[in-house]
């Protein structure tokens, strides 16, 4: 510090200040190198739940926040992604296919899919390249030593136990109103799910429990959490890698103390509006820490809305779910109201401001892209199922790199995309009739002889089949499904898992 200001004197006294006025600029290039990236992750919402893709404002939950983001970035109006939550954060930390490691099936307790320990996640890629990375919320791969978030190149976790989502917070109450234990509430809290942290390569901390009351305040925990990462990598001049999965969209729906009854549709209104917020509070914090031009930022959802099974929890009547805005179906399916959902990508400088693209995008495609743009290299011992995407970013490219998406759920491939066709090897149909009525994650799946087609283009709510009319569809869409199953050759795939489906083996050691 006595030799700068020494320099900066000597600088003065020779009438060269303006040599000295450009160290704060080349200082600013020097940190340029290596972008920051923050990705949020939204849970559960749908393509016509933002303000860009036609909600927002008009649906009774403004987000002025992810519509300024909209205007200062990129919209993706093709963001593909996996049918659930387990298999689309998967894919998002491999850049595979989620049947690649296992996890085409959302985790349950008990079961034995789980992110495996030769998995290569975002996260090594990012601390391989020299990067801080933390991880706050929802990992939802895994609770096993090797899955953990901090056992895939994670300097740091908080959130929900790694096996479980959102809602495991009504597990004491709804135990205490089955009269399914003696145990009373405040025992069942004690035992249940808690929130835990964790730091590299190390285990599990088992913190405060995860009530319904720390459900409706976690978001702004987490947020918190993150701005202080932010600011301590900022502080040691270190590039960092924030991946933030928040609660917003998932059931219940709890309004916290300063949204509650905000939107003029209930608590899943409230917490659009929350979550936008929070987006803001993010994006407020890159510009008070003078980092906003090299930070690229992702907001972006999981999958789709969950629908029919949540329509009244605790929610007054009020449906607890998502818009699919043009598309049909819902988180569980292979539709695509359930697949497509929204995504902007924000970087001052490098990414054209109010821009939209219409090329097909799937959430595989960021851990190739990103990458490309830390200058690091990805593992070439396994397939990469996602394509770099790098010039849809900046502008460089309409069609994209990719033109084909297969979609699997368990251990079935049931749909297929190529370009604007839509193919089904399965009829997707609720379970149940009347009260009982089940969508999404719990619909029955019936195989069938031949497939049905849709033109999503003409045809975005798909309600015409066309198979008939352009037969030749197919065979292309098989070749795509080809050159997926000749990588299986030298790759293959894990067992699936099948939650219904006990081998007898297992039940033998029962």
């Amino acid at each position: 510090m006595k030799l700068l200001t020494m320099l900066k004197s000597f600088g003065c006294a020779l009438g060269g200040i303006a040599v000295f006025a450009d160290l704060p600029a080349m200082a600013k290039e020097k940190k340029q190198e290596k972008p920051n990236v923050v990705f949020i992750l939204a849970d559960n919402v749908g393509y016509g739940d933002m303000g860009p893709y036609g909600g927002g404002e008009l649906r009774g939950a403004p987000t002025t926040n992810i519509d300024r983001l909209s205007r200062e970035g990129l919209r993706l109006t093709q963001y593909l992604v996996e049918p659930a939550c387990t298999p689309s954060r998967a894919a998002l930390m491999t850049g595979q296919y989620s049947n690649r490691n296992g996890l085409s099936l959302v985790i349950m307790p008990g079961t034995s899919n789980t992110l495996p320990g030769t998995a290569y996640t975002m996260g090594q890629l990012f601390k391989g390249a020299g990067y801080a990375t933390a991880i706050y919320g929802k990992w939802h791969l895994g609770i096993a030593p090797e899955s953990l978030p901090t056992a895939h190149g994670f300097d740091e976790f908080y959130g929900l136990p790694p096996d479980l989502t959102w809602n495991c917070c009504i597990s004491p109450s709804t135990m205490v109103l089955t009269h399914s234990t003696d145990e009373s509430l405040s025992e069942l809290r004690e035992e249940g799910p808690h929130l835990y942290e964790a730091v590299a390569n190390g285990p599990l901390r088992k913190l405060k429990p995860y009530t319904m009351e720390v459900r409706r305040e976690i978001d702004f925990e987490l947020t918190k959490k993150a701005i202080d990462f932010m600011e301590r990598q900022t502080e040691a001049g270190k590039p960092f890698f924030l991946y933030l999965p928040f609660s917003m969209g998932h059931y219940p729906n709890l309004a916290s103390k300063q949204f509650a009854g905000k939107s003029r549709i209930g608590q899943y209104g409230d917490r659009m509006m929350e979550g936008d917020y929070h987006v803001g509070q993010i994006l407020q914090a890159l510009k008070d820490l003078e980092i906003d031009d090299n930070t690229l930022f992702v907001f972006a959802s999981d999958n789709g809305p969950q629908g029919e099974i949540n329509r009244d929890l605790g929610n007054q009547g009020t449906p607890d779910m998502g818009n699919t805005g043009p598309f049909r179906g819902e988180l569980g399916e292979a539709t695509e109201g359930s697949i497509r959902t929204c995504c902007f990508i924000r970087w001052p400088g490098k990414v054209k401001p109010g821009t939209t693209s219409y090329a097909m995008f799937s959430i595989m495609d960021f851990l190739p892209t990103f990458a490309n743009i830390i200058g690091a290299k990805i593992p070439d011992d396994r397939p990469i199922d996602g394509v770099d995407q790098t010039d849809v970013l900046f502008g460089k490219s309409e069609e994209g790199a990719r033109e084909s998406l297969l979609t699997f759920i368990g251990a079935h491939l049931v749909a297929a995309r190529w370009k604007q066709w839509r193919m089904y090897f399965t009829n997707v149909h609720p379970t149940g009739l009347g009260l009982q009525r089940m969508d999404g994650v719990l619909s029955a799946s019936a195989s069938l002889a031949y497939p049905t087609l849709y033109n999503i283009e003409m045809d975005p709510h798909e309600d015409i089949q066309v198979p008939a009319q352009f037969p030749w569809v197919q065979g292309l869409v098989f070749k795509e499904i080809d050159k997926y199953k000749e990588t299986l050759k030298k790759y293959p795939n894990p067992p699936p898992p099948n939650i219904t489906k006990i081998p007898a083996p297992e039940l033998q050691k029962l």
